[in-house]
Order: C-alpha cells, then structure tokens, then sequence
C-alpha cells in the first residue's frame, strides 16, 4: 500500500516540518515488516504576487494562502485515488483532508498554535479572516481518521480543548537525526567563517523561527544583561527573520556589531554550534515539542528552557529552567551555566535524556497506526 506523505511547501521555510516529513519518508523505507510503501506529495509552490514585491511588503502571504488553499486542494483532489493512505505531516495544513479521503488520512498536530485565536481568544486577538481560516483547518483537522502529537503535554491540550476523540491519539515523539552528537565533526565552511568573524569571542546560541511564541525579546534582553558582566560574549542567531520589533530592540540595546544571524544552513553545520556554544538557550512561551532542546543535549550542549510542561517533558533534569519571560532569572542562570559549567547537569545525563529520541521509533510508530488502519483496527 501506497502511503501519501503530505508535505508543506519548502518555500515556507518550516524547517521542523520538513525534517519529520523527510524522516518519516526516510525510515518508513527500511521498516520491512509492514507492507507500507512511503511516497512524498510535494506540488510545485506558484508564484503569482513576487512581482508585485516593491509595491506589496507582505506579497509573500498572499501567495502562501493561494498554494495552501486552492493549489494544494486541487493537486489531491487529482491525485486521491493514487495512493491508498495519506499522512499530512503539519497539522497547519488539515484543512486539506477535505480534498482526500478522510477515513484514510492521518495528521500530525505538532502543537495548538495554529488554533489559540479560536481556543483563547482573549490570549491571541486575530481578525475575523484569520480566525475563519483557523477554524477552517480546524474543522479538516477534526475529520482526521488518526492524528498523532509529539509530546503528552500536546495530547493533553488536544484532550482539553476537545479537538478530536482522545481514542484517535497516538504519540509519536520525533527523534535525533544522526548528525547531532557530541563528538567533533569535520569543520564547515561556514563554520570556518564563523569563527574568524568571532577571533575566539565565546558565543551564547538560539535555533528557531522569530515568531511571537519564541519570545526573541527575552533571549535579546536576557543577552544585552549578560553582556554586561561579560563583554566579548556573542549572540549566534539560527533561522528567521527579525521581525521590525527585534530589530529595533538590538538597535536600541546596541547589540547589532555582537550578534551572527544565520539561516538555510545544514543540520551538521548546527550540530558544531550546538558543540561550540556556551549554552543554548529557548526562551519560548510555547510550543509543541522543542527539537532544539534534544538536538543541543545530543551534542553535549548546556540547554536553559522556559519552565513550561512541555519542555520540562522534554529536557526531564537534563535541562536548566527558567521562567517564562523572567530576564532577570534567565540573565543570573545564564551566567552561572558560561562561567561555572561544571554546575550544569552532567553530560551523561544530558546525552541520556536526548537517546530517547530517535526516528526510527517515530517512523515505525506512525507506519504502524497506519497498517492497523488500513486494516480496520482502528
């Protein structure tokens, strides 16, 4: 049986997406004992609006929505009966079950971002358009015939806020791609770059997107305090963009000439900053799994985190916590773990708590809810 993996469009940029859209591909191959064959559905990303970049800032959206919601759709509808299963592997595109057969099709939900302004209004005020395309991807999400979630704090939050029938869950944590371990890997090239632009300066890291969530105020904040008491410290930025906010913030806080903004750089490339770094920081108010936060302990690093559940869940006692939004805490525990590592928890246990993880588990574990629902178990 053919097994449609529903991917997002790369143009997007959601990293975390793709790489568990591709390990699931990857590791589904080699899973022999089940009759599952894997299969990427990708359509080519239609650029309408590029042209209109000098006159229209935000272009970019409207070409976003018009792949996710009339090209994508029409691809599948053309495509539905050419594979028997189909997983849509980010839950921001559930909305696309209405275009497949739902008692066959399966959603990954990473997190409930996608519908705080319907859960929690109050929390997150969206226009009414937002919140109709919301619910729309909602009411996709809710026709699924199994969705799995990557942590027990995201199926609880599924259960809470009665998104689907708890008996549809499936937890299926993902893993720790190979590149990420502790010993050194040849230099890269960028790599290289990077250190001759610090001349041996100590560095402090963050990996991911700069979406409200990620609360980039806080790692700018907490950053310009350490700063203070230790003044050849750097800040190495991986993924985004800088919101106008941000960068009016490391204007403000002269951080510009101390901080490294890098993207599209490759997994072995952030493995060595993983490596390289002081500590590793994620200062997120939420979020679904945390993938830096397993990426960073595989290579040894110390991690802090927000003292939320699901990064508790995620780092146990391999991880220094924070409160959310607390700078002052963040700057004091920050300075601890550079000038006195040796008060970090241990490696062993850091490299313990991210083997846990692994994708050949997550691909079996969904391969395996797919075979049973191919067979009607389900």
């Amino acid at each position: 049986m053919k097994l449609g993996i529903v991917c997002d469009y790369l143009e997007e940029g959601w990293f975390s997406m793709d790489i568990c859209a591709q390990m699931l591909h990857d590791r589904a191959l080699n899973i022999d004992d089940l009759d599952i064959q894997p299969v990427q559905i990708r359509p080519q990303f239609q650029w309408r609006l590029k042209h209109l970049q000098k006159y229209i800032p935000q272009h970019f959206n409207g070409d976003r929505f018009l792949n996710r919601f009339v090209d994508y759709p029409q691809y599948l509808r053309s495509h539905s009966t050419d594979y028997e299963l189909f997983h849509i592997a980010d839950h921001s595109y559930a909305h696309l079950i209405g275009s497949l057969p739902a008692a066959k099709t399966g959603v990954y939900c990473h997190d409930a971002d996608a519908f705080r302004s319907i859960l929690t209004p109050e929390r997150e005020r969206r226009s009414w358009a937002f919140r109709r395309m919301s619910q729309h991807i909602l009411t996709g999400l809710q026709k699924a015939a199994i969705v799995f979630h990557p942590s027990q704090e995201i199926g609880r939050q599924i259960v809470r806020y009665q998104l689907v029938d708890p008996a549809l869950l499936i937890f299926a944590p993902p893993g720790v791609s190979p590149e990420y371990q502790p010993y050194l890997l040849p230099t890269e090239p960028t790599i290289s770059a990077l250190q001759q632009r610090l001349q041996g300066k100590p560095f402090i890291l963050h990996v991911g997107s700069c979406i409200p969530r990620k609360r980039i105020d806080v790692l700018l904040a907490t950053f310009a305090a350490l700063r203070a008491e230790l003044p050849q410290l750097q800040l190495v930025k991986v993924g985004g963009e800088w919101t106008d906010a941000q960068q009016q913030q490391i204007e403000k806080l002269a951080l510009t000439d101390s901080i490294v903004h890098l993207t599209n750089v490759r997994n072995s490339t952030i493995a060595q900053l993983y490596q390289q770094a002081k500590i590793v920081l994620m200062t997120s108010d939420a979020e679904g799994f945390g993938m830096p936060i397993i990426e960073a302990l595989a290579c040894g690093a110390i991690v802090l985190a927000s003292d939320i559940p699901v990064l508790r869940e995620v780092g146990d006692d391999a991880v220094i916590y924070c409160p959310v939004g607390d700078v002052e805490t963040w700057t004091a525990r920050s300075s601890v773990a550079i000038t006195e590592p040796d008060r970090a928890p241990p490696l062993d246990r850091r490299l313990a708590i991210a083997s846990r993880y692994t994708w050949d588990n997550y691909a079996r574990t969904i391969i395996t809810a797919y075979a049973q629902l191919a067979a009607g178990k389900f």
